[in-house]
């Protein structure tokens, strides 16, 4: 069966996918209720460090014209409330560029805090940044994390006015399985398969620019090491409850590879010397280019997955980040 519009073949694949969830039994062994804290910046820190003795630790940032809100809540689901950290320049009266930074964990384990240090940074440098909590494969399977950072979206644009923000300037900026996430955004905007059952919004999800780090472009791409689940069960299995054999329809449904095309906003690369950790990434760089869209890649050679959390990698990534912006935004 051929299709005219990707769109609807998606539809179609996500149509079949569903089918295919009556007959084979999914995997909900890891859907535990309780919070996987394993990963975070100190214990990525200590594994870091045996490698590359040179690593440190950024430490906490406060800038006296830089206020910080914790625990606000963006979106809920009957007693669950979906929490934000928000950080902005209070002097700035003009509208700003907003960025949503998605924290990394492999869709398991990480938390809204993890980037708190990157999101002051930046706001020193006059960005609005939010650091949004999303549903983990512990608490709901793909694609609540999905839904979850689009009803971060659309409540930004909701509160564009008090925060000052221009609602023509939001980025979806993540690290690891955040920015999987970050550039899944990015090519599903307003897509009404993605946008979830509870709204409670009018406002669009699109954003217009995309910065992943060190996120996989492709679960199905040959580049891609996801999936393997010999030894034991891979993020992805614990996050789409099938493995890659079981359901591969379902891996590629939530590859951001599959869905880029001439809307996919501007992107920006800034990558380990980790191929796999990437996957996809050229092929999408391909498409891009093809569609006359901006990218850029950065790419930290001899450095771990962790790069963006430590020095002497994370200032680089800040001028990185901000040098793309104020060339895709026009400062």
């Amino acid at each position: 069966m051929k299709f005219q519009n990707r769109k609807l073949e998606v539809l179609f694949i996500w149509v079949c996918i569903l089918l295919i969830q009556k007959t084979n039994a999914q995997y909900l062994d890891g859907l535990t209720q309780v919070r996987d804290t394993s990963f975070n910046n100190k214990s990525a820190f200590k594994k870091t460090l045996k490698y590359f003795p040179n690593t440190a630790l950024v430490p906490e940032m406060h800038f006296d014209f830089v206020e910080q809100k914790n625990n606000i809540v963006y979106q809920s689901y009957g007693k669950r409330k979906m929490k934000l950290d928000v950080f902005f320049d209070k002097n700035k009266k003009e509208k700003q560029t907003a960025i949503i930074i998605i924290h990394g964990g492999g869709w398991r384990s990480g938390s809204k805090e993890q980037h708190h240090q990157m999101a002051q940074k930046l706001a020193s440098l006059g960005y609005v940044c939010f650091t949004p909590e999303y549903r983990l494969s512990t608490e709901a399977l793909f694609p609540a994390a999905i839904y979850d950072i689009k009803a971060s979206i659309r409540w930004v644009r909701d509160n564009a006015t008090k925060y000052n923000i221009d609602p023509n300037k939001i980025v979806t900026l993540g690290f690891s399985a955040g920015g999987e996430l970050a550039v899944f955004m990015g090519v599903t905007g307003n897509m009404p398969l993605f946008e979830g059952t509870v709204t409670n919004s009018n406002s669009r999800s699109q954003v217009n620019a995309i910065v992943d780090i060190d996120g996989t472009l492709s679960f199905v791409h040959p580049e891609s090491s996801e999936g393997n689940d010999e030894k034991s069960i891979s993020a992805g299995t614990y996050w789409f409850g099938y493995s890659k054999k079981d359901n591969p329809k379902l891996w590629e449904t939530a590859s951001p590879l599959s869905y880029a095309n001439a809307a996919t906003p501007p992107t920006l690369f800034i990558n380990s010397s980790i191929p796999r950790m990437h996957a996809g990434r050229d092929d999408f760089r391909k498409i891009l280019t093809e569609n006359g869209i901006y990218s850029e890649v950065h790419e930290f050679e001899n450095s771990p997955h962790t790069f963006c959390l430590f020095n002497p990698w994370f200032e680089p990534t800040i001028q990185y980040i901000d040098a793309f912006l104020t060339k895709v935004f026009k400062k």
